[in-house]
């Protein structure tokens, strides 16, 4: 028979494994009694394990959630892959850094060595791509409240703060957004919150480092078809060329004098935030620069380019051609009609 520690761990990782156990055959895995069994539950109660037990003939035992966390028990390959998810979130933008840090470090002390061993092999570093933008941070009580909007389909009010003030100095505020949450994704590093627009009537996505929740939420709401079938799908479609990875090499960013609403209309592959009243950012991808350049043109309105300086390039090379072609001449000579 083990010793008492050694089955209480065994017992811990039992009750871990499977959500009911019949009392009877919990002590015949522990190779003890009944009664036993009984009195290491009981232990395993003393130091905090919310373990209920159901009476009967059929009775038995189910580890609960309770109001504290008690020490959890992981086997070699939960262990490796806790440390390693551990290192992910402290790249990822969700706020949660630090607090994935210490985790880390305290997962990491009490692993024997050769799991250690394992763990400390594998370094995770975040490169960012070339030209992009750095990621935002994301207040980790906003990804929960809005998770928890997504999970209990309640209508959501926010505020949709600015990246940055509008030109004019005026403030960009307004009523609140509402909006039936349906996925909270990420995308090239950022959290975005995909949910049908109740004002506007359409699907929108929300940065999610730009949301400030109003309390408390809306109706319960029968979730719609995101266009696509999916949400991979439908984040696939919107996004696609817009973080330099897609199909479309060349990408670019400008902000348009126009209001998020007009733009978005007319842009299905491409990011549209919101920067005030009349003012929205623009991220785009095609397949040339000067591809490009022409497609921003079609807007018909004053923009600033953020980059890249190829697009620049285009954009000078194109307005150009297009005064030359105004004027009658080609490459500044006038041109003959026959």
């Amino acid at each position: 028979m083990q010793k008492t520690s050694a089955r209480l761990l065994s017992l811990l990782s039992l009750l871990q494994a499977r959500r009911d156990w019949p009392g009877a055959l919990l002590a015949e895995r522990l190779g003890v009694s009944p009664r036993t069994a009984r009195r290491d539950v009981d232990r395993l109660r003393e130091l905090g394990y919310p373990i209920a037990s159901a009476k009967g003939p059929d009775g038995g035992y189910r580890l609960d959630a309770g109001s504290d966390l008690p020490p959890l028990l992981f086997d070699d390959e939960q262990a490796v892959a806790l440390a390693v998810a551990l290192q992910i979130a402290t790249t990822n933008g969700a706020g949660v850094e630090d607090a994935a840090a210490r985790a880390l470090h305290t997962v990491r002390q009490v692993m024997p060595a050769r799991l250690r061993r394992r763990i400390d092999s594998l370094q995770v570093t975040a490169v960012e791509p070339p030209n992009a933008r750095p990621s935002p941070q994301v207040d980790s009580g906003v990804l929960m409240a809005l998770g928890a909007a997504v999970h209990a389909r309640e209508v959501l009010r926010f505020d949709y703060v600015p990246v940055s003030p509008p030109e004019n100095g005026r403030s960009a505020g307004g009523p609140p957004r509402r909006v039936e949450p349906h996925h909270l994704v990420t995308w090239a590093g950022r959290w975005y919150l995909v949910a049908w627009d109740l004002d506007r009537a359409d699907w929108r996505t929300f940065r999610a480092d730009r949301i400030a929740p109003r309390t408390p939420t809306g109706p319960r709401f029968t979730p719609r078809e995101l266009p696509g079938g999916d949400v991979g799908a439908f984040v696939l479609n919107r996004f696609q060329g817009a973080d330099g990875s897609g199909g479309r090499p060349c990408r670019g960013e400008v902000i348009l004098a126009l209001p998020a609403d007009a733009v978005s209309r007319y842009t299905r592959d491409g990011i549209v935030e919101e920067l005030g009243p009349d003012r929205c950012r623009l991220v785009l991808g095609s397949w040339s620069w000067p591809a490009l350049a022409a497609a921003l043109g079609r807007f018909d309105a004053d923009m600033e380019i953020v980059g890249p300086d190829r697009l620049r390039e285009a954009c000078a090379r194109l307005a150009r051609r297009y005064a030359a072609a105004a004027d009658g001449t080609s490459g500044g000579r006038p041109r003959t009609r026959a």
